[in-house]
């Protein structure tokens, strides 16, 4: 392959030529699944599809925090082949840029006017995508791959809905993926390395629990069953995640990475918040993964992990919909229906009032782990069996190009 530089329109940045260019826009609203589902994203359109991909980006601070190459302070840069380039956001000018053959729109973010006029001065408008939130829910099978007309421009939108189903927009899942958390879970040494890399020392015969969560009123009942229970626990947290229940619990002695804080049966240990490829082996490397949002929940699919999913707090609770069409989907992945403890969790867990006995559940779901983890095992087979959400988008474009 050859080198070539981009024109001055298009910010001067070193490039490989590849056949076609994509633009992926992302606005990052309060959390780090937006970032990290577009990231994702578009190193995967470098590395699999070879598509020359700016990833333009509102919130670099964010995004350096799950890709460590990133540096926040510069306004153009080039990582794992990706060209990073800081945005202002929709409502903001941006620099005069010629639009890529296809333009990824991350869950609705809008695009600048300037962006929009220049995608209408093309001689054959670019596929214009608008990658949606993951959803279980039926309906989105409907509005897969619909279109709307712009009401000014003379440009069209096409909706893309990641999902479980042929149906839809599949899941985000790199080709090799499973090949390498297979490798590393039956590698007892390789984890072994990972635990004393991220300076954990698990307690013996501790059960290993991740947590990644949004602010949940539930977690300190949680909390307590582990330090009461019969089962040692150690559990890993990223700085930051549920600070605020973590210091009541604690009294304000919640562990900072490489801190280890100790109750009764439980080990609390604080980590890093570590790059999505360190986060992936962390979720293979758990015995149970307490995830949220849409990236961690799609990664602990594939870690094919026992896990709890809490979806992103909506007003009037509209999460709790996404919850039971999950849930119920689940449920039929395979011939034969999961463990009960597993819908149990996940309701009580999710609760935004009364979550019920947490302490109970625990003793259920803690025995049920291992039935948990084949049917994980099973339901992530099932589902690696259809393509994937970048080869089902670049697809999609094809057609439209």
């Amino acid at each position: 392959m050859g080198s070539t530089v981009v024109p001055s329109d298009d910010f001067l940045l070193p490039i490989v030529t590849l056949p076609q260019r994509w633009d992926v826009f992302c606005s990052v609203v309060d959390n780090y699944g937006d970032a990290g589902v577009a990231w994702r994203l578009a190193r995967q359109l470098v590395a699999e599809h070879r598509r020359n991909t700016r990833f333009f980006v509102d919130a670099l601070p964010v995004l350096s925090r799950i890709a460590p190459d990133v540096d926040p302070s510069r306004d153009r840069q080039n990582v794992q082949g990706v060209d990073i380039i800081r945005w202002e956001g929709a409502d903001r000018p941006m620099p005069p840029t010629t639009p890529g053959q296809a333009v990824i729109e991350a869950f609705g973010c809008g695009l600048p006017s300037s962006y929009l006029d220049a995608m209408v001065a093309l001689s054959a408008p670019p596929a214009w995508i608008n990658l949606e939130y993951l959803s279980a829910e039926g309906w989105i099978e409907g509005c897969h791959g619909l279109k709307s007309h712009h009401p000014r421009l003379p440009l069209r939108r096409y909706f893309y809905f990641p999902g479980f189903t042929a149906a839809s927009g599949g899941l985000l899942r790199e080709a090799d993926l499973l090949s390498r958390r297979d490798a590393f879970q039956n590698d007892p040494g390789a984890r072994a390395t990972f635990w004393r890399a991220l300076g954990v020392a698990l307690p013996e015969g501790a059960l290993a629990i991740s947590l990644f969560c949004y602010p949940n009123r539930h977690l300190p009942a949680l909390l307590d069953a582990w330090a009461d229970g019969d089962v040692s626990v150690c559990c890993i947290v990223p700085e930051g995640v549920a600070a605020g229940e973590l210091d009541r619990w604690t009294g304000g002695a919640v562990p900072h990475a490489g801190q280890v804080l100790a109750r009764g049966r439980l080990s609390l240990a604080g980590i890093p918040f570590v790059a999505q490829d360190v986060y992936d082996r962390l979720l293979w490397s758990c015995d149970l993964n307490l995830v949220r949002g849409e990236d961690s929940f799609v990664r602990s699919l594939w870690a094919a992990r026992p896990f709890v999913w809490q979806p992103y707090p909506q007003a009037d609770n509209a999460q709790l919909a996404k919850l039971d069409a999950f849930l119920e989907r689940y449920a039929s992945g395979v011939p034969q229906a999961g463990p009960a403890s597993f819908d149990a969790w996940h309701r009580a867990w999710n609760d935004p009032a009364d979550g019920g006995s947490i302490a109970a559940l625990w003793a259920v779901l803690a025995a049920e782990l291992p039935a948990l983890g084949a049917y994980a095992r099973r339901w992530t087979a099932e589902l690696a069996g259809q393509p994937d959400l970048t080869s089902r988008l670049v697809r999609m474009v094809e057609e439209l190009v």
